[in-house]
């Protein structure tokens, strides 16, 4: 039987766009250092290895999201607790953009994520840490 996908990947992202907020790079640079934002790294472990992270970001893939938010899940994680605003980013954008449409829904707030993800971050010239990592264990 050939499967038919009602909504497409774009309708998903187009949905989700409409509802949260988003950064530019440049924005999300002026919010790095501020002690009132994480940033929220998505990726999968493998791609921060290869081409490094944001300093300071907490690495949060994509897989256990949700169960790291929700305080009622044996796998929450404090990192989601505090009072700050949430700044998720992919490598591209269309995760993130999913990610925080969904973190927005289950009721963390603020959040935004950055368009065009890490990848306009290294166009951009953005802070990048190569070795560290941030795990909120």
């Amino acid at each position: 039987m050939t499967q038919t996908i009602s909504i497409t990947y774009k309708e998903l992202l187009d949905a989700a766009e409409a509802e949260i907020e988003t950064l530019t790079v440049e924005e999300a640079k002026a919010l790095l250092h501020d002690e009132t934002c994480v940033f929220i790294d998505i990726r999968d472990i493998r791609e921060l290895d290869k081409s490094g992270r944001i300093p300071g970001s907490v690495h949060a893939p994509r897989g256990m999201l949700e169960f790291w938010v929700c305080p009622t899940s044996p796998y929450h994680r404090d990192v989601f607790a505090q009072d700050k605003k949430y700044i998720f980013f992919c490598a591209g954008g269309w995760r993130s953009a999913l990610a925080t449409q969904q973190m927005q829904r289950m009721g963390l707030a603020p959040v935004a994520h950055i368009e065009g993800g890490y990848s306009a971050w290294l166009a951009a010239g953005g802070e990048v840490d190569i070795n560290e990592i941030s795990d909120p264990v």
